[in-house]
């Protein structure tokens, strides 16, 4: 492994997830498929023990500003276990290509969502 590329990697999805919230994930994956050449499974394995930091720090940062909703954030964590166990079992039954594929595609619906919101907001306020 390029120990420089997974050092930029973590910066640069570091920054990125602490100014817009992304969790790292939107940016290790990618990252570590394309730049350090893992494979999709093993770039999704990685990712989750990258953003452990990268949350609790990013987490950490905010709460100090007022921003974190502590209620819905336990929630959230108490149940994510569960999806997460059925996930694994998943990723590792299906091909390599359907995981890409999927990656892919949660990527694309996320961009529209957010790109209409954002013009959503903008023509509201023009």
């Amino acid at each position: 492994m390029d120990i420089a590329g997974a050092i930029a990697i973590g910066a640069a999805a570091g920054m990125l997830a602490g100014m817009t919230g992304l969790g790292g994930g939107v940016l290790f994956v990618p990252g570590l498929v394309f730049f350090l050449g893992l494979s999709q499974l093993s770039a999704e394995s990685t990712s989750l023990l990258a953003i452990i930091p990268v949350a609790l720090v990013g987490a950490w940062r905010q709460h100090r500003y007022g921003n974190v909703h502590v209620r819905e954030g336990l929630i959230v964590a108490a149940l994510s276990p569960l999806g997460v166990v059925g996930g694994v079992l998943l990723a590792n039954a299906l091909p390599e290509r359907a995981l890409e594929l999927s990656f892919a595609a949660v990527q694309i619906v996320f961009a529209i969502g957010l790109a209409r919101r954002a013009l959503r907001y903008k023509a509201e306020d023009g």
